[in-house]
């Protein structure tokens, strides 16, 4: 949506086809957080942008997108943690962002006294939107720009003419086109195999749940060891358990098992279940191919609606009223789970694909995709358009993960 309303915003003709809803999957089941402090070095400038963005998009489109900047803090008990973090700060100071690293003392008296923290980091210019608003707003600033947005309508295959795009297949036609970006997410590296296009990905479900209305504790968004939660405009919070998720044994994800080693080898990967179910044979990272004329994955299953882990459900409101003994009785209000598209090193593809002229990716964001989507989007628009970009897309180049080349270690989330 964010690419949308950028090209509209320059006058480019262009069209939107979502297979489901806007919103309805990543975009609409994130924690909400908007955040620069602790990004990947190489996304921290799209993180920056981002921010920027999420600034002035409000009133650009006349609508609100839940944005407030009401800071993000992080409490750990580890001392390396803090060392990460300190030497992280240095290197993000000179870039041009700057977030303050908290003592013992002061992460207590952010925090309380419930952990003995060894200490903190605290960004007050990060912040938080509502995912169930802002997607839509965007979508809608589109267009209001002249954008063609079409709901329920998949893209079933490329048109591919003297070897480039010259259109898309949707399940209601043919639509003209001299270049196509996919930004399917969970579903990216499946619509590319069938143009043998490799986009390694592996799609890790995670779980969140809204409590009903409670006390404030925290006036933005809060990580532990064991907890992340987001205040709500309406006096709730949503609520996630780091780390804590489930890959299900699939095709796709055995095929490029040997690229996500380093993933999973870090810390990163260490609380993921590994589970064999039915997506093995659908869904996203199963196998198989279809024409541009007969039904398509992306139909049969519209909305990825998974369910959630009730696990991590019980731990993360078991250790939100240990830590916040004032929220006892908070109650679960209700929960839900998401597929996230993620790369071997944690950093979105935003590339044009070489053997196909024409073709775009921007997918594999690894969670991160609301929060760095408005600048992602400008970025996008740029390279789609030929213009300057903001950023060096040199670290967001697919052929990162091609033959040969080592494959880099997640190194923030």
């Amino acid at each position: 949506t964010s690419t949308a309303y950028e090209l509209a915003k320059q006058g480019v003709s262009v069209a939107l086809f979502e297979k489901g809803v806007i919103a309805g999957e990543q975009s609409g089941r994130n924690w909400g957080w908007v955040r620069q402090q602790n990004r990947d070095l190489y996304e921290l400038p799209m993180a920056m942008r981002s921010l920027q963005r999420w600034d002035e998009l409000s009133a650009e489109i006349g609508m609100d997108l839940g944005f407030r900047r009401s800071g993000i803090l992080y409490g750990t008990v580890n001392d390396a943690d803090l060392a990460r973090w300190e030497t992280w700060g240095q290197q993000a100071k000179q870039m041009g962002f700057t977030s303050h690293l908290l003592s013992a003392q002061e992460a207590q008296a952010r925090i309380g006294d419930k952990t003995a923290w060894r200490g903190g980091v605290w960004s007050p210019t990060d912040g938080r939107a509502e995912p169930s608003q802002a997607a839509p707003a965007i979508a809608r600033g589109a267009q209001n720009l002249g954008a063609s947005i079409f709901q329920h309508c998949a893209v079933r295959a490329l048109d591919i003419s003297a070897g480039r795009v010259s259109g898309v297949w949707t399940e209601r036609g043919r639509v003209n086109a001299s270049r196509v970006i996919c930004c399917g997410g969970a579903w990216s590296s499946r619509f590319c195999r069938q143009y043998g296009i490799e986009l390694p990905a592996a799609n890790i479900l995670g779980t969140v749940f809204k409590t009903t209305a409670a006390p404030e504790v925290v006036k933005g968004c809060l990580s532990t060891p064991n907890l992340c939660l987001r205040r709500r405009e309406d006096g709730s919070y949503t609520v996630a358990v780091p780390g804590l998720g489930q890959i299900d044994l699939a095709p796709q994800n055995i095929r490029y098992a040997a690229k996500f080693y380093p993933m999973y080898r870090s810390k990163v990967a260490k609380k993921l279940k590994v589970r064999l179910n039915s997506s093995f044979f659908s869904g996203p990272e199963a196998a198989g191919s279809w024409h541009h004329d007969s039904r398509s994955p992306f139909e049969k299953i519209r909305v990825l609606d998974p369910n959630p882990d009730n696990s991590i459900i019980r731990n993360g409101l078991a250790e939100l009223t240990r830590l916040f003994p004032e929220l006892n009785g908070i109650k679960v209000d209700y929960a839900w789970a998401g597929w996230i598209d993620t790369t071997p090193d944690l950093v979105p593809v935003i590339d044009e694909v070489s053997a196909i002229p024409g073709m775009f990716i921007a997918s594999g964001f690894s969670g991160h995709g609301f929060a760095i989507g408005p600048g992602a989007g400008l970025l996008c628009a740029q390279l789609l358009t030929n213009n300057p970009v903001y950023t060096d897309i040199a670290p967001y180049r697919l052929s990162r993960f091609e033959k040969g080349n080592a494959i880099r270690e997640p190194q923030m989330m």
